[in-house]
C-alpha cells in the first residue's frame, strides 16, 4: 500500500492528513513533507492519522523528528488518532507522553499547549 498525504490550513495550525501506511518504504515522504512545511514557516502542526493503516519504528522516527523540528520554533505537532491499533504503538513505546493525541481534528485544533 502507497502513502497519500494532503494539507490544509484550519485556523493557525497546518493539517497534514495521511492515508496508507507509514513504513520505512513510505516514511522518507512524510519526513520530507514535514521539513518542508517547518521550512516554509508552519510550526503548528496536526497530522491527522485517521486513514493510517500502519505504522512502523520508522515511521514513529519521522513523527519524533518532526516534533523536534516544530519545538524548535516553540511549536507544536499534535496527532488524531482514534484506531486502537495505532494508538496501542504509541502506549507501549510511551510515545503518549510525548505527543498530545487527539480522537479528532476539530479537537487538536481547538487545543491548547
Amino acid at each position: 500500500m502507497d502513502l497519500s498525504l494532503s494539507t490544509r490550513t484550519v485556523g493557525d495550525r497546518t493539517v497534514v492528513e495521511v492515508g496508507g501506511e507509514i513504513d520505512v518504504y513510505t516514511a522518507p515522504k512524510l519526513r520530507e513533507q514535514l521539513v518542508e512545511l517547518v521550512n516554509d514557516g508552519s510550526f503548528h502542526l496536526v497530522v491527522d492519522m485517521e486513514r493510517v493503516d500502519f505504522l512502523d519504528s520508522t515511521g514513529l522516527g519521522v513523527l519524533v523528528g518532526g516534533l523536534k523540528r516544530v519545538r524548535a520554533h516553540e511549536g507544536s505537532l499534535r496527532l488524531v488518532c482514534n484506531q486502537e491499533r495505532i494508538l496501542k504503538i504509541f502506549r507501549i513505546t510511551g510515545l503518549t507522553k510525548v505527543f498530545p493525541i487527539h480522537t479528532s481534528v476539530e479537537e487538536a485544533v481547538a487545543a491548547t499547549d
